[in-house]
């Protein structure tokens, strides 16, 4: 009786160790990988627009001027695609909130076929050395302070088969410090239906 005791002893032993062991391994590989939840302060109803507790003086302002205009009878949408171009860079390039290199800014504003992409682009370059935000992180990280609209060209863009109406848009911003990051870029935005989409961003070398 005394063995058949020793080796259910002995077994719960094993499994005590094995649960504990398991448990350091998920928080060593998992523990930074997941955003913490970010408050969300309001939202454009029937859009997938929001603005969150963290953003910035800026980005706020600028969501504020696209809602009043998508809550219009007529929506001006050559002053969407010029606010949502903006909301792009801001959130893109506003790095310094960011929870971590899977935090994509501007994600929300890129056409949903090019998201997978774009996410996936951002983190292997822009993000690449973005560390966890927590009490140790100490990172010098970019955050836009003013931005400026320098041209706006109505055009067409070609996606497969389909042509979409567009607009190319010419902006250069400004950081709170300048880290060498861009701060020019063409940003392209198509009209699918009533919503509007990034789908092309190219740096402008000054």
């Amino acid at each position: 009786m005394k063995r058949k005791y020793r080796k259910i002893l002995a077994g719960l032993i094993l499994v005590t160790i094995i649960l504990v062991a398991a448990t350091l391994v998920i928080r060593i590989f998992f523990s930074g990988s997941k955003d913490t939840k970010v408050k969300v302060l309001d939202a454009v109803k029937n859009y997938d627009y929001v603005l969150e507790e963290r953003d910035t003086a800026l980005f706020k302002e600028t969501y504020n001027h696209l809602k009043a205009n998508l809550k219009s009878k007529d929506i001006d949408y050559t002053a969407y695609a010029a606010d949502l171009a903006q909301l792009f860079i801001i959130d893109l390039f506003t790095i310094d909130n960011k929870l971590s290199k899977y935090d994509i800014g501007g994600l929300d504003y890129v056409y949903p076929d090019s998201q997978d992409n774009y996410k996936l682009n951002v983190e292997n370059t822009l993000y690449k050395n973005v560390e966890v935000k927590d009490n140790k992180r100490n990172q010098d990280l970019p955050a836009v302070t003013s931005i400026t609209i320098d041209n706006t060209e109505e055009m067409e863009y070609t996606i497969g088969e389909k042509t979409y109406p567009a607009y190319k848009e010419t902006i250069s911003w400004e950081y709170k410090e300048d880290f060498g990051y861009d701060n020019k870029a063409a940003v392209t935005l198509i009209k699918d239906q009533n919503k509007v989409y990034v789908v092309e961003y190219q740096t402008i070398e000054e």
